[in-house]
């Protein structure tokens, strides 16, 4: 008869039997590999039978046109043009919200059309014309859609509100006498979450009369 003990018992391999590494030694180069991070240079690909170093995600020179002025700055390429206009440019009047081109508060005219700013790169606005809400304003004159925002009482938490008045001046340059269809479908992808929209269409309408 077996003794229970010996039965249950089943003899246990010496860790480094089994996998060929202790648990010391496992930990010991652990250690090692967290404490030393791993440096590598640009890699080279072979172009015109040459070796060429392949450098990204680095920064790179980037020259914008925003407002009628040059701006330069070194971005990396995965830098949206949201990001480089608030943080990079210190143009701030464009807001960041959702920050996944579902509302609109970033909304800035390239080449005069309504663009989320927060999804597209900078890199992609090199060459062109960019305007923000920060150029309405001439001589320390209110645009009038801006002046009609005020009168209607058009903006509450104001975190909309420079994205809709950039959609709206869009629009009206547009459709200077915008139907409610008009109005549907081109501001349709600017969202105010404190319900102003009577105001805004107030605001719409004030701005048509005077041939905003």
């Amino acid at each position: 008869m077996h003794d229970d003990e010996s039965v249950l018992k089943t003899p246990e391999e010496p860790m480094e039997e089994r996998s060929g590494v202790s648990r010391r030694d496992f930990l010991k180069i652990s250690t090692i590999a967290a404490a030393v991070p791993v440096v590598s240079g640009p890699k080279m690909v072979l172009a015109a039978g040459e070796q060429v170093p392949v450098h990204g995600p680095g920064k790179v020179p980037m020259s914008f046109n925003v407002n009628g002025k040059t701006y330069k700055a070194s971005l990396e390429p995965r830098v949206t043009l949201l990001d480089a206009l608030r943080d990079s440019l210190d143009i701030t009047g464009t807001k960041r919200v959702c920050d996944k081109a579902e509302c609109g508060a970033c909304t800035v005219l390239l080449d005069d059309k309504p663009v989320y700013a927060c999804s597209m790169l900078a890199i992609e606005g090199q060459g062109k014309k960019i305007t923000t809400v920060e150029a309405l304003m001439e001589n320390g004159k209110l645009h009038p859609i801006q002046q009609a925002f005020v009168d209607n009482d058009a903006s509450q938490c104001g975190f909309c509100t420079p994205g809709f008045v950039v959609a709206c001046k869009a629009m009206l340059d547009k459709h200077p006498d915008p139907t409610p269809d008009d109005l549907l479908h081109e501001l349709s992808g600017n969202i105010c979450r404190c319900g102003t929209y009577a105001g805004i269409r107030g605001a719409i309408a004030q701005a048509a009369r005077k041939g905003a």
